[in-house]
């Protein structure tokens, strides 16, 4: 059973950043891709960044050259850096792998002055 643990969310002004974790349990982890989601309030689940086992990472085009998706399999983590940020980055972040476990708990972030 793989557990996902998001943290690192928070409030920050727009322009800021934050730096997202994700920490997964169980083993294998290296095999799969991960990606990071996020769900604003009102709206559906959306993607945001994958990274494969190789390192290969493709992003939205709403957060590219914004947003950068990165992992350190020795510690089982993916991690999120998410800089200028915009209001419309306001939303509950998740990660997952592919194919999907269970969802985390996510992580808030909210842009706003």
């Amino acid at each position: 059973q793989v557990q996902l643990v998001e943290s690192g969310g928070g409030l920050v002004q727009p322009g800021g950043s934050l730096r997202l974790s994700c920490a997964a349990s169980g083993t294998f982890f290296s095999i799969y891709s991960m990606g990071w989601y996020r769900q604003a309030p009102g709206k559906q689940r959306e993607l945001v960044a994958t990274i494969n086992s190789g390192g290969s990472t493709n992003y939205a085009d709403s957060v590219k050259g914004r947003f950068t998706i990165s992992r350190d399999n020795a510690k089982r983590t993916v991690y999120l850096q998410m800089n200028s940020l915009k209001a419309e980055d306001t939303a509950v972040y998740y990660c997952n792998r592919l194919p999907f476990a269970d969802w985390g708990q996510g992580t808030q972030v909210t842009v706003s002055s």
